[in-house]
């Protein structure tokens, strides 16, 4: 079975997340939702990203500001991952958009802005199989 995983660095994230889990509804993609920082519970994150490696799933990852969890996610395992940094304005949103982008070498971490098109794009992921 096709799967989102939803990754937010904090559970303060979640009215950004909940724009993920209505679109994911509205496409009849099934979705999970975790907590967990990669700058402070790496491990936790680890544990999730292990969870999953033999499933189809799509990890959409919600972080902003230093946004490690992105790079982290996409560094540790082979599944996509679509970094959606959640903003309060245009300031803010330059901020996420540059932490997001800058990844080094061998991390695909693909950044997509909009909730909905983040999820429009997994599906049309999961569609090509």
């Amino acid at each position: 079975m096709s799967q989102i995983i939803i990754i937010s660095g904090s559970d303060k994230d979640q009215p950004f997340v909940e724009k993920i889990q209505a679109a994911c509804q509205e496409f009849g993609i099934a979705q999970e939702w975790f907590a967990a920082s990669a700058h402070k519970q790496p491990q936790k994150v680890l544990e999730i990203l292990k969870k999953y490696e033999s499933e189809k799933v799509i990890f959409i990852t919600v972080a902003g500001r230093s946004n490690a969890l992105s790079g982290f996610c996409a560094a540790n395992s082979s599944k996509p991952v679509l970094a959606c940094p959640p903003f309060a304005d245009k300031l803010d949103m330059l901020v996420n958009i540059h932490s997001t982008i800058q990844m080094p070498s061998d991390v695909p971490a693909l950044t997509v802005l909009e909730p909905r098109n983040a999820v429009l794009a997994c599906k049309r992921i999961f569609d090509l199989h």
